[in-house]
């Protein structure tokens, strides 16, 4: 709402916070032992700790803290905030929200309650949900760590019932497009892949399916951060990281169990998740399986992923890999994952038998003939609205992948995730 100069000095400390882009952050936000990407103020944008300043215990936070009842940051110190109001603008545009509406819109990084967190009608903003998602998995040590897994568990579990292509289809082209904050991308897209592939083709009890969602999303939580330095560094990692790397599924038990979690399924499918054989899942114990299915997800999912050394393999060439194990014998849970999501997933390129290049935005009746939107003509000219295409028919059909860096066209993803509810 529209307010006059009067209402602007009457409001105090208002003022400051409009001027300044003020939003709320919780202290449980703050990762003890490092540098702070932000500065800390109060509610009046008095400056209480500098951008880089390092909190060596909860204790000295606490003290700065006192009888605060918030802590703010100013937005945009933040790109990570920052990039996720930007994703929330560009969202209200493309549903054509009114101008005042959009011009009320806040970010605010305090926890939400699993009912605020994901409205049953309301559009999805994907750079919140990638954001959140860096945020939980990359301090386990939080009081508030396993309320805030939970809620970010829930939403996505809400969003692979209520439409599974449309959410591949966004962390299909988070995962492929966005290099800085791989870690938690990929969690969540392991995580998913893994739901899906229990609930639809293993037929799994309901809490096989909570353990191994579970597990596959926190899998690496005890080297969030170096994952998402390494996706972006140019070197092979260090020794100390390679250390880091070689024990990080016992660190992160540890951490799980020191933030109270007890579930042995859950715990045990991280412990062996990159040391768990082939063979038939049924000769295995329930962790085990919950592990291999996690290790051939994860293969997956990485092997499309963009790093800055490498560029990333064919949604084709990636289900080969998994779809075989390392005997080169047909792995079961591989190919659970092929059933599950397509040999062309949600959220890929392919080049149509017309010449046209399409996104795929649901799987279809098999592996081989999803459904696809076309976004370049026969003409190698973008089209002015996706025209759907059901590759089931032969003169539709896939002939190869597309790159996404061969995919010179800027997409409009909310209306994709239109295309891809079933109708």
């Amino acid at each position: 709402m529209t307010r006059d100069f009067r209402d602007y000095a009457l409001a105090g400390s208002d003022i400051i916070l409009k001027v300044m882009n003020l939003v709320t952050i919780s202290a449980d936000a703050v990762l003890i032992g490092q540098p702070l990407p932000f500065s800390l103020r109060d509610v009046e944008g008095a400056l209480l700790a500098k951008k880089g300043t390092v909190f060596q215990s909860r204790v000295e936070l606490n003290t700065l803290v006192a009888n605060r009842l918030q802590l703010y940051m100013d937005m945009a110190e933040s790109d990570l905030h920052h990039r996720a109001y930007v994703g929330r603008l560009h969202a209200l545009i493309n549903d054509d929200t009114q101008l005042g509406q959009i011009a009320g819109t806040q970010m605010s990084l305090a926890d939400r309650s699993p009912e605020s967190a994901e409205q049953v009608d309301a559009p999805t903003d994907w750079l919140d949900l990638q954001a959140r998602a860096h945020g939980v998995l990359r301090d386990a040590s939080s009081p508030h760590f396993l309320k805030r897994l939970w809620t970010l568990q829930n939403q996505l579990e809400k969003l692979a019932k209520r439409s599974p292509d449309g959410l591949l289809l966004a962390l299909f082209q988070l995962s492929a497009s966005e290099l800085k904050l791989y870690s938690a991308t990929h969690a969540m897209l392991v995580s998913v892949i893994c739901g899906i592939a229990v609930r639809d083709v293993l037929h799994w009890s309901a809490a096989l399916e909570q353990s191994v969602c579970n597990a596959a999303l926190t899998m690496n939580i005890s080297m969030t951060d170096l994952q998402d330095r390494l996706a972006l560094q140019l070197e092979p990692p260090a020794p100390e990281q390679r250390l880091q790397i070689d024990r990080h599924a016992d660190r992160s038990v540890l951490l799980l169990d020191r933030a109270g979690v007890h579930d042995p399924l859950w715990l045990e499918a991280i412990q062996a998740h990159h040391h768990v054989a082939p063979g038939s899942l049924a000769d295995k114990t329930d962790g085990l399986r919950l592990a291999r299915l996690i290790q051939r997800a994860d293969m997956f999912a990485a092997r499309l992923a963009p790093r800055a050394t490498r560029v990333p393999s064919s949604p084709a060439a990636a289900m080969q890999a998994s779809y075989f194990d390392e005997n080169r014998q047909v792995d079961e849970a591989g190919a659970a994952l092929i059933k599950a999501v397509g040999i062309y997933t949600p959220g890929s390129f392919v080049r149509l038998a017309t010449q046209e290049i399409a996104v795929v935005v649901r799987r279809g009746r098999n592996t081989t003939t999803p459904r696809v939107a076309v976004i370049i003509n026969r003409d190698g000219m973008p089209t002015v609205e996706p025209m759907m295409r059901d590759t089931v028919q032969r003169e539709y059909a896939v002939i190869a992948s597309v790159a996404h860096r061969d995919v010179r066209v800027t997409l409009n993803v909310p209306r994709l995730l239109e295309l891809s509810r079933r109708g």
